[in-house]
Protein backbone atom coordinates (compact mmCIF):
# COMPACT_ATOMS: atom_id res chain seq x y z
CA UNK A 1 0.00 0.00 0.00
CA UNK A 2 2.83 2.36 0.90
CA UNK A 3 4.52 1.66 -2.43
CA UNK A 4 1.35 2.52 -4.37
CA UNK A 5 0.95 5.77 -2.41
CA UNK A 6 4.59 6.69 -3.04
CA UNK A 7 4.29 6.04 -6.76
CA UNK A 8 1.10 8.12 -6.96
CA UNK A 9 2.79 10.96 -5.08
CA UNK A 10 5.79 10.76 -7.43
CA UNK A 11 3.49 10.82 -10.44
CA UNK A 12 1.79 13.96 -9.15
CA UNK A 13 5.02 16.00 -9.00
CA UNK A 14 5.58 15.24 -12.71
CA UNK A 15 1.98 15.91 -13.74
CA UNK A 16 0.91 18.99 -15.69
CA UNK A 17 0.06 22.05 -13.54
CA UNK A 18 1.18 20.41 -10.29
CA UNK A 19 3.28 23.50 -9.53
CA UNK A 20 1.82 26.38 -7.52
CA UNK A 21 3.57 28.80 -9.88
CA UNK A 22 1.66 29.94 -12.97
CA UNK A 23 2.93 32.85 -15.04
CA UNK A 24 0.80 35.46 -16.78
CA UNK A 25 0.74 33.89 -20.25
CA UNK A 26 -2.54 32.16 -21.13
CA UNK A 27 -2.23 28.39 -20.75
CA UNK A 28 -2.66 26.07 -23.76
CA UNK A 29 -3.45 29.00 -26.05
CA UNK A 30 -1.30 27.75 -28.94
CA UNK A 31 -0.96 24.05 -28.17
CA UNK A 32 -2.89 21.53 -26.10
CA UNK A 33 0.43 19.96 -25.04
CA UNK A 34 2.31 23.15 -24.09
CA UNK A 35 1.01 25.11 -21.09
CA UNK A 36 2.89 28.37 -21.73
CA UNK A 37 3.90 28.40 -25.37
CA UNK A 38 5.89 31.65 -25.61
CA UNK A 39 7.61 31.07 -22.27
CA UNK A 40 8.61 27.61 -23.48
CA UNK A 41 9.86 28.80 -26.88
CA UNK A 42 11.79 31.74 -25.40
CA UNK A 43 13.74 29.27 -23.23
CA UNK A 44 15.49 28.08 -26.40
CA UNK A 45 17.53 31.31 -26.37
CA UNK A 46 19.73 29.49 -23.83
CA UNK A 47 20.66 26.96 -26.53
CA UNK A 48 21.77 29.75 -28.87
CA UNK A 49 23.73 31.96 -26.48
CA UNK A 50 25.42 29.24 -24.38
CA UNK A 51 27.48 27.63 -27.21
CA UNK A 52 28.57 31.10 -28.37
CA UNK A 53 29.77 31.98 -24.87
CA UNK A 54 31.51 28.61 -24.47
CA UNK A 55 33.44 29.41 -27.66
CA UNK A 56 34.26 32.98 -26.56
CA UNK A 57 35.31 31.91 -23.06
CA UNK A 58 37.63 29.12 -24.22
CA UNK A 59 40.95 31.04 -24.48
CA UNK A 60 40.43 32.47 -20.99
CA UNK A 61 39.21 29.14 -19.53
CA UNK A 62 42.13 27.30 -21.10
CA UNK A 63 44.57 29.63 -19.35
CA UNK A 64 42.68 30.01 -16.08
CA UNK A 65 40.85 26.69 -15.50
CA UNK A 66 38.72 24.58 -17.84
CA UNK A 67 36.16 24.13 -15.05
CA UNK A 68 35.01 27.66 -15.90
CA UNK A 69 33.18 26.11 -18.86
CA UNK A 70 30.80 24.56 -16.31
CA UNK A 71 28.96 27.88 -16.03
CA UNK A 72 27.78 27.93 -19.65
CA UNK A 73 27.39 24.15 -19.88
CA UNK A 74 25.02 24.37 -16.93
CA UNK A 75 23.23 27.31 -18.56
CA UNK A 76 22.21 24.89 -21.32
CA UNK A 77 20.55 22.75 -18.63
CA UNK A 78 18.84 25.87 -17.28
CA UNK A 79 17.32 26.26 -20.75
CA UNK A 80 16.25 22.60 -20.87
CA UNK A 81 14.60 22.71 -17.46
CA UNK A 82 13.04 26.12 -18.11
CA UNK A 83 11.42 24.81 -21.30
CA UNK A 84 10.23 21.68 -19.47
CA UNK A 85 8.74 23.71 -16.63
CA UNK A 86 6.87 26.16 -18.83
CA UNK A 87 5.66 23.36 -21.09
CA UNK A 88 4.16 21.40 -18.18
CA UNK A 89 3.94 23.76 -15.19
CA UNK A 90 4.82 20.68 -13.16
CA UNK A 91 6.27 20.78 -9.66
CA UNK A 92 9.30 18.80 -10.80
CA UNK A 93 9.82 21.20 -13.71
CA UNK A 94 9.72 24.15 -11.32
CA UNK A 95 12.28 22.60 -8.97
CA UNK A 96 14.64 21.59 -11.79
CA UNK A 97 14.39 25.06 -13.30
CA UNK A 98 15.11 26.88 -10.04
CA UNK A 99 17.75 24.50 -8.73
CA UNK A 100 19.69 24.57 -12.00
CA UNK A 101 19.88 28.37 -11.65
CA UNK A 102 21.03 27.97 -8.04
CA UNK A 103 23.87 25.67 -9.09
CA UNK A 104 24.95 28.03 -11.90
CA UNK A 105 25.20 30.77 -9.28
CA UNK A 106 27.14 28.44 -6.97
CA UNK A 107 29.69 27.60 -9.66
CA UNK A 108 30.01 31.26 -10.60
CA UNK A 109 30.61 32.29 -6.99
CA UNK A 110 33.17 29.50 -6.56
CA UNK A 111 35.10 30.50 -9.68
CA UNK A 112 34.92 34.28 -9.65
CA UNK A 113 34.14 35.72 -6.23
CA UNK A 114 37.04 38.10 -5.44
CA UNK A 115 39.58 36.73 -2.96
CA UNK A 116 39.70 40.05 -1.11
CA UNK A 117 36.02 39.60 -0.20
CA UNK A 118 36.42 36.07 1.19
CA UNK A 119 35.31 35.58 4.83
CA UNK A 120 38.21 36.16 7.24
CA UNK A 121 38.48 32.45 8.07
CA UNK A 122 38.90 31.42 4.41
CA UNK A 123 42.41 31.66 2.99
CA UNK A 124 42.16 30.06 -0.46
CA UNK A 125 39.66 29.50 -3.28
CA UNK A 126 39.58 25.73 -2.77
CA UNK A 127 38.20 26.12 0.76
CA UNK A 128 35.87 28.91 -0.36
CA UNK A 129 34.49 26.67 -3.12
CA UNK A 130 33.94 23.90 -0.58
CA UNK A 131 31.99 26.30 1.64
CA UNK A 132 29.86 27.40 -1.33
CA UNK A 133 29.14 23.77 -2.29
CA UNK A 134 28.07 22.86 1.26
CA UNK A 135 25.81 25.93 1.42
CA UNK A 136 24.33 25.08 -1.99
CA UNK A 137 23.58 21.49 -0.99
CA UNK A 138 21.81 22.72 2.16
CA UNK A 139 19.90 25.32 0.13
CA UNK A 140 18.93 22.67 -2.43
CA UNK A 141 17.43 20.51 0.31
CA UNK A 142 15.66 23.43 2.01
CA UNK A 143 14.19 24.67 -1.28
CA UNK A 144 11.56 21.92 -1.08
CA UNK A 145 10.19 23.39 2.16
CA UNK A 146 8.57 26.46 0.54
CA UNK A 147 9.04 26.19 -3.24
CA UNK A 148 7.07 29.37 -4.04
CA UNK A 149 9.78 31.43 -2.28
CA UNK A 150 12.65 30.00 -4.33
CA UNK A 151 12.45 32.43 -7.24
CA UNK A 152 12.49 35.44 -4.91
CA UNK A 153 15.51 34.04 -3.04
CA UNK A 154 17.38 33.51 -6.30
CA UNK A 155 16.82 37.12 -7.32
CA UNK A 156 18.45 38.29 -4.08
CA UNK A 157 21.66 36.69 -5.35
CA UNK A 158 21.41 39.07 -8.29
CA UNK A 159 21.27 42.01 -5.88
CA UNK A 160 24.39 40.76 -4.10
CA UNK A 161 26.24 40.32 -7.41
CA UNK A 162 25.19 43.86 -8.34
CA UNK A 163 26.67 45.11 -5.06
CA UNK A 164 29.96 43.29 -5.69
CA UNK A 165 30.20 44.66 -9.25
CA UNK A 166 29.60 48.23 -8.04
CA UNK A 167 32.30 47.81 -5.39
CA UNK A 168 34.74 46.49 -8.01
CA UNK A 169 34.00 49.35 -10.39
CA UNK A 170 34.77 52.06 -7.85
CA UNK A 171 37.85 53.93 -8.95
CA UNK A 172 37.90 52.17 -12.34
CA UNK A 173 39.02 54.42 -15.20
CA UNK A 174 38.88 51.86 -18.03
CA UNK A 175 36.03 53.19 -20.17
CA UNK A 176 35.54 49.91 -22.02
CA UNK A 177 35.20 48.03 -18.73
CA UNK A 178 32.85 50.67 -17.32
CA UNK A 179 30.70 50.44 -20.44
CA UNK A 180 30.52 46.65 -20.05
CA UNK A 181 29.48 47.09 -16.41
CA UNK A 182 26.76 49.59 -17.39
CA UNK A 183 25.42 47.24 -20.08
CA UNK A 184 25.43 44.28 -17.67
CA UNK A 185 23.58 46.22 -14.98
CA UNK A 186 21.18 47.78 -17.49
CA UNK A 187 20.25 44.41 -19.01
CA UNK A 188 19.76 42.90 -15.54
CA UNK A 189 17.51 45.79 -14.46
CA UNK A 190 15.42 45.44 -17.63
CA UNK A 191 15.20 41.68 -17.12
CA UNK A 192 14.19 41.87 -13.46
CA UNK A 193 11.63 44.57 -14.35
CA UNK A 194 10.02 42.15 -16.81
CA UNK A 195 10.02 39.37 -14.21
CA UNK A 196 8.40 41.58 -11.57
CA UNK A 197 5.94 43.02 -14.08
CA UNK A 198 4.78 39.55 -15.14
CA UNK A 199 4.54 38.35 -11.55
CA UNK A 200 2.72 41.33 -10.04
CA UNK A 201 1.28 43.24 -13.00
CA UNK A 202 -0.45 40.43 -14.84
CA UNK A 203 -3.91 42.05 -14.86
CA UNK A 204 -2.44 45.12 -16.60
CA UNK A 205 -0.80 43.04 -19.33
CA UNK A 206 -3.95 40.94 -19.75
CA UNK A 207 -5.94 44.12 -20.45
CA UNK A 208 -3.38 44.99 -23.12
CA UNK A 209 -3.47 41.47 -24.51
CA UNK A 210 0.31 41.14 -24.09
CA UNK A 211 1.12 38.47 -21.50
CA UNK A 212 4.68 37.72 -22.58
CA UNK A 213 6.88 39.62 -20.13
CA UNK A 214 8.28 36.44 -18.59
CA UNK A 215 9.36 35.23 -22.02
CA UNK A 216 11.12 38.58 -22.59
CA UNK A 217 12.78 38.06 -19.17
CA UNK A 218 14.29 34.82 -20.54
CA UNK A 219 15.87 36.65 -23.46
CA UNK A 220 17.14 39.61 -21.44
CA UNK A 221 18.52 37.56 -18.56
CA UNK A 222 20.60 35.34 -20.87
CA UNK A 223 22.09 38.45 -22.46
CA UNK A 224 22.67 39.97 -18.99
CA UNK A 225 24.47 36.80 -17.87
CA UNK A 226 26.61 36.83 -21.03
CA UNK A 227 27.74 40.39 -20.33
CA UNK A 228 28.04 39.98 -16.55
CA UNK A 229 30.05 36.73 -16.66
CA UNK A 230 32.48 38.33 -19.10
CA UNK A 231 32.81 41.30 -16.77
CA UNK A 232 33.56 39.24 -13.65
CA UNK A 233 35.79 36.87 -15.63
CA UNK A 234 37.81 39.84 -16.90
CA UNK A 235 38.23 41.11 -13.34
CA UNK A 236 39.23 37.60 -12.28
CA UNK A 237 41.80 37.39 -15.10
CA UNK A 238 43.39 40.62 -13.92
CA UNK A 239 43.59 39.28 -10.36
CA UNK A 240 44.54 35.66 -11.01
CA UNK A 241 46.43 35.60 -14.33
CA UNK A 242 47.67 39.19 -14.77
CA UNK A 243 50.64 37.97 -16.86
CA UNK A 244 48.14 37.11 -19.64
CA UNK A 245 47.47 40.85 -20.19
CA UNK A 246 43.70 40.41 -20.56
CA UNK A 247 41.73 42.77 -22.73
CA UNK A 248 38.11 43.24 -23.80
CA UNK A 249 36.64 43.17 -27.27
CA UNK A 250 33.34 42.28 -28.92
CA UNK A 251 32.44 39.38 -31.19
CA UNK A 252 31.95 39.02 -34.10
CA UNK A 253 33.55 42.42 -34.66
CA UNK A 254 34.91 44.96 -32.22
CA UNK A 255 33.82 47.70 -34.64
CA UNK A 256 30.14 46.74 -34.58
CA UNK A 257 27.78 48.75 -32.33
CA UNK A 258 26.47 45.50 -30.78
CA UNK A 259 28.07 42.14 -30.09
CA UNK A 260 29.03 39.60 -27.46
CA UNK A 261 31.84 40.62 -25.09
CA UNK A 262 34.90 38.41 -24.89
CA UNK A 263 38.23 38.32 -23.09
CA UNK A 264 41.33 38.38 -25.24
CA UNK A 265 44.66 37.33 -23.78
CA UNK A 266 47.69 39.11 -25.21
CA UNK A 267 50.04 36.63 -23.50
CA UNK A 268 49.83 33.09 -22.10
CA UNK A 269 52.01 30.77 -20.06
CA UNK A 270 53.70 29.77 -23.31
CA UNK A 271 54.72 33.36 -24.04
CA UNK A 272 55.42 34.35 -20.42
CA UNK A 273 59.10 35.15 -19.86
CA UNK A 274 60.82 33.02 -17.28
CA UNK A 275 64.02 34.04 -15.43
Amino acid sequence: MGGVYSSEKMARVFSYESSDVDWCEDNYKHSENVAEYFNTMSSFIFFIISPIMLYLFHPYAKERHLAIHLVWIMMIFVGIFSAYFHMTLSFMGQMLDELSILWVLAVGYSMWFPRKLFPFFIKDRYKFSGLIMVATIITTASSFVKPTANAYALNFFGIHILYVVIQEMRGCTDQKLLQLARLSIGLWLLAISCWISDRFGCSFWQRLGFCYMHGIWHILIVLAVAYATTLVAYLDANYEIPYSLPGLQYWPSDKWPVGFPQIVLKATTKTQKRC
